[in-house]
């Protein structure tokens, strides 16, 4: 089944209902919001997480692992039964990405990751206990690192 949204990114766009999720708690900041759609950025390995409720509000999300290979969310386990988490082959984890205007030193929330239910498409916002992952980890320096084995 498919329908149309309007999107921030995209204008008018027609989505799979598997790319629809709903977040009980809505995001920090924007509890008020919902329901989003899970795009394809025309720049992988970005995402966009789409609001359906507001379309002038949109997040650019990363997987962490792609410039984090050791990065792990390290949330209260009752938050992932609160979305029905049993395992990782359940959860799909995404950071909200920060693009200043020049486009230089893009950051990812780390400390604040996005769960996902692949089951359901129910998520939530957590916020990780481990001091390592912090509100801005800039994106391409540690890829950086990482590519040079630091």
């Amino acid at each position: 089944m498919t329908m149309k949204i309007r999107t921030k990114p995209y204008g008018e766009l027609e989505i799979e209902e598997r790319q629809r999720l709903i977040f009980p708690r809505g995001i920090f900041g924007f509890e008020e919001l919902r329901e989003f759609a899970l795009l394809d950025s025309a720049q992988p390995p970005f995402y966009w997480l789409q609001s359906l409720q507001r379309m002038e509000i949109a997040f650019v999300l990363i997987d962490p692992l792609f410039f984090r290979a050791d990065y792990t969310p390290d949330v209260d386990p009752a938050e992932l039964r609160e979305i029905e988490i049993k395992g990782p082959e359940d959860m799909l984890v995404f950071a909200i990405v920060t693009i200043p205007e020049d486009s230089s030193r893009m950051t990812a929330n780390l400390q604040g990751p996005l769960l996902i239910n692949r089951r359901t498409s129910v998520g939530r916002q957590s916020i990780s206990t481990n001091p390592r992952w912090g509100v801005r980890h800039t994106i391409l320096e540690e890829l950086a690192l990482a590519r040079r084995g630091a």
